[in-house]
């Protein structure tokens, strides 16, 4: 037998182990060491395997780590590219947004909010940045009590700009603001660069709370059709350039979609911007929670120009109630340290020291790690559960970052009304309405993965499945 049949059959058969349940998603195989030592093969043998089965989706490689299993789901088909109308504006369901958020604020712990936007207490390290709180309080003058400088922490804004690096993103403290949280700092973005009647280009679906922001400040929202994989369609973008006075993107695992443009499309929406002079809000909150080999570049890493407002926080990785983030401004940086002595003077000191001692010395990057690989595992256990339990015809991307999972239900589903019903049986989720200006994804609903896998969640997402049977 031959090399490449040798390698042929051994992909073949850890495949099928895959598939029967053998190995499970998101546990480590078998080193290359052991395939080869097991089968009587070369270690190249057992290399071109691996390969195999990374090509055909059952494994993914982790450097430094090994192959771990990445079954995908092949019974669902995936949402199309989204076709929102070109119109402005239109309607905000302010209620359906509020009814769905004072359900995450009841003190119930029973209710299982597949709707909460942020990653469960258990998995931050809370005790950890517990003593950090302390530390820095008892190092900061006044013990944390006065005024921050205006710009932000000296510390923190060193810690972000290392970072940057990853992505060549080559920023320096200099080139930071910090803000309270990421919502702080688009807001403080579109009070700079925009005006009162103007109009700013989204995605579709897009985060609820940037159009309650776009909203309160008189801006014209117009949603472009946006892929459920790659994001926003450059060429619809191109097309209403003229129409635009700025545009606002959550280019890494979008926010509800969980979408990731490519680079070739974040370069090529960078310069058509550059050429009409348009600014772009750039909303990478979830950029570090990639699960492929590295972190995907924000728009920022093409910016030449200094029109890319890249914000960032750690609201969804680390510490939610801190509202800790951060803007690099490009040139707008004057005016955006100018509207925020207006309407902060100061970021909360304590907060953002905090967060500096804890991002030193690797142990952000370390928590990370452990974050990705819990979510990962999670994001593949929720579109196992969806292929089990939900209708046939149901539609869903696995992600490939982030914790949200964008599912498209049969047309006459309305999830409006799924919320009710499945809050009877205390599951809260968040409806596609939400996500939008207009009279769409009424058959769609965002689901977090964000919290730790146990038997009862499968359980509750069996009882949703049911739920959503019984209303066809």
């Amino acid at each position: 037998m031959n090399g490449q049949i040798l390698y042929q059959e051994i992909a073949k058969s850890i495949a099928l182990q895959i598939k029967k349940g053998v190995w499970k998603v998101g546990e480590k195989l078998p080193s290359l060491r052991t395939i080869s030592n097991e089968n009587g093969v070369s270690l190249n043998t057992a290399i071109q395997a691996y390969y195999e089965l990374e090509k055909d989706g059952y494994v993914i490689s982790r450097p430094k780590s090994g192959y771990f299993v990445n079954y995908k789901p092949i019974r669902l088909s995936a949402p199309e590219t989204t076709q929102p109308s070109v119109k402005l504006g239109g309607k905000e369901v302010v209620d359906l947004i509020a009814e769905v958020y004072s359900s995450l604020e009841i003190g119930d712990k029973s209710i299982t909010r597949f709707s909460l936007g942020m990653p469960e207490d258990i998995l931050l390290p809370i005790a950890k940045l517990n003593k950090e709180l302390i530390r820095a309080m008892r190092s900061l003058p006044g013990n944390g009590t006065r005024y921050d400088e205006i710009q932000g922490n000296v510390r923190l804004r060193k810690c972000v700009a290392r970072f940057t690096y990853s992505w060549n993103g080559n920023l320096t403290e200099n080139d930071i603001v910090t803000t309270a949280g990421v919502t702080n700092a688009i807001a403080l973005a579109l009070s700079v660069i925009t005006k009162k009647g103007d109009t700013i280009a989204v995605e579709s679906p897009v985060y609820f709370g940037i159009l309650q922001l776009a909203n309160s400040l008189g801006l014209r929202i117009l949603e472009l059709p946006t892929n459920p994989v790659t994001g926003i369609d450059p060429d619809a973008l191109k097309k209403v350039l003229p129409q635009i006075n700025a545009c606002l993107l959550i280019s890494n695992f979008n926010n509800p979609m969980g979408s990731c443009m490519p680079d070739e499309h974040k370069k090529a929406v960078v310069d058509m911007l550059v050429e009409y002079d348009i600014p772009l809000i750039e909303d990478d909150l979830y950029g570090d929670l990639f699960f492929g080999a590295s972190r995907p570049k924000p728009c920022k890493a093409f910016d030449n120009k200094g029109l890319v407002l890249w914000c960032g926080a750690v609201s969804k990785t680390l510490a939610p109630g801190y509202r800790v983030g951060w803007i690099a401004p490009g040139k707008f940086k004057d005016d955006i340290i100018r509207q925020k002595n207006i309407h902060l003077i100061s970021t909360p000191a304590l907060n953002q020291e905090t967060i500096a001692n804890f991002m030193e010395n690797d142990r952000y990057e370390n928590h990370l790690r452990k974050l990705r690989h819990e979510l990962y595992v999670n994001s593949f256990h929720f579109a196992q559960s969806v292929m089990n339990y939900f209708p046939e015809n149901t539609k869903i991307i696995t992600p490939q970052g982030g914790f949200m999972l964008w599912v498209e239900l049969d047309k006459r589903i309305d999830t409006t009304e799924l919320y009710y019903r499945a809050m009877q049986q205390k599951i809260s989720i968040a409806p596609g309405r939400m996500f939008t200006l207009q009279d769409q994804y009424k058959n769609c609903m965002r689901l977090s993965y964000g919290q730790r896998w146990i038997p009862s969640i499968e359980e509750r997402l069996k009882l949703l499945g049911n739920i959503i049977c019984k209303s066809l």
